[in-house]
């Protein structure tokens, strides 16, 4: 019994552009890309959503300085604001610095000045993204508010 060659080749040729399996070996390299990108996308919404609750501290303390009398009870009531805003919110700071620009105490009555406070807090990834992740970010955040002009005021 001969078998012919030509007839064992075009078997193998049909095999090779049949379609059988192809659907799991395309899941099989889409899935993981998928969930990368799932991941990035929580990751991203997470240090935004952070981002924003800084904005919030920024502007609490920024309020809490510019109804302050004094540029020292300005600094002051600016950095407790600040912590309990962050704490409020579940912000979870490394290492944190508040920093008040107290110029507009020093303006004239009836003309208006203002308070500018920059919030600096430095968060780990672990608290950002999953826990374990090595590294830390560091979020800033700036706000001005009015002192009134018509208030009396400390130099």
């Amino acid at each position: 019994m001969t078998r012919n060659v030509w007839t064992g080749r075009a078997w193998w040729l049909e095999r090779l552009r049949e379609d059988r399996g192809s659907e799991s070996i395309s899941a099989a390299i889409v899935t993981p890309l998928l969930l990368m990108l799932l991941c990035l996308a929580i990751a991203g919404g997470r240090i935004v959503t952070s981002g924003a609750k800084i904005d919030a501290a920024a502007e609490d303390a920024a309020r809490a300085a510019s109804i302050s009398r004094t540029t020292s009870g300005a600094q002051a009531e600016a950095t407790a604001a600040a912590a309990r805003s962050l704490n409020d919110q579940g912000i979870h700071c490394a290492s944190t610095s508040t920093s008040v620009d107290t110029a507009g105490f020093a303006v004239p009555l009836g003309e208006i000045g203002t308070v500018t406070v920059i919030i600096s807090c430095t968060m780990p990834m672990s608290d950002l993204l999953l826990p374990g992740v090595p590294g830390s970010k560091t979020l800033t955040s700036t706000f001005t508010s009015v002192v009134d002009a018509y208030r009396s005021r400390e130099g």
